[in-house]
């Protein structure tokens, strides 16, 4: 089914929305969860708020990319219940290693009257990733958005692990240098 079908389907409140988006995007979203919460039952619950999120909040544009929609919120839903589990035991996981490996791209010295909004900073992102080679893009947004482990990545760009990592440190410093030339940081 098509993503205009389904979303038409949240709109008109037809509960076989949810089923058809499961059928199409619940492997999706439950790689999205798996990968920041390493835990199959609390990504089950984050894969259903996430259904439930979506027939709340279906926004007044309709998404044309439902599979980013839904990425999004599971992605949000899972680093939530992540902060909330380390908040009760404190712990690792591709969650923290992602941060702390982002950590130098970006200075958090700034006071709020310098720091730029969210939307232009996204921008600058979008933008840098736009100027990365496909293959380069693809492994850095799988660490850092999907938070995939750098095994899995190498696994599937078919490169070795030592390969992926120094092509995820090049990038970041690229990033860094990118955001520095930008005057963001």
């Amino acid at each position: 089914m098509l993503d205009c079908q389904i979303v038409e389907l949240y709109w008109q409140r037809d509960e076989s929305a949810i089923s058809h988006t499961d059928i199409k995007y619940g492997g999706y979203c439950r790689s999205i969860s798996n990968n920041i919460l390493k835990d199959q039952g609390e990504s089950e619950e984050c894969l259903n708020d996430t259904y439930l999120r979506a027939w709340n909040s279906m926004p007044a544009e309709r998404p044309e990319r439902l599979g980013a929609f839904l990425g999004k919120i599971v992605r949000n839903l899972s680093i939530s219940r992540l902060r909330q589990r380390m908040a009760d035991k404190r712990g690792g996981g591709e969650y923290l290693i992602c941060l702390e490996e982002l950590r130098d791209c970006a200075s958090k010295g700034q006071g709020p009257e310098k720091r730029l909004e969210l939307k232009e900073l996204t921008e600058h992102i979008d933008s840098f990733l736009a100027g990365l080679k496909e293959q380069e893009r693809d492994i850095f947004i799988s660490r850092y958005w999907y938070m995939a482990p750098v095994d899995k990545i190498a696994e599937r760009a078919g490169f070795s692990y030592g390969k992926t990592a120094s092509i995820l440190h090049r990038t970041r410093l690229k990033l860094g240098n990118y955001l520095k030339k930008e005057g963001l940081i």
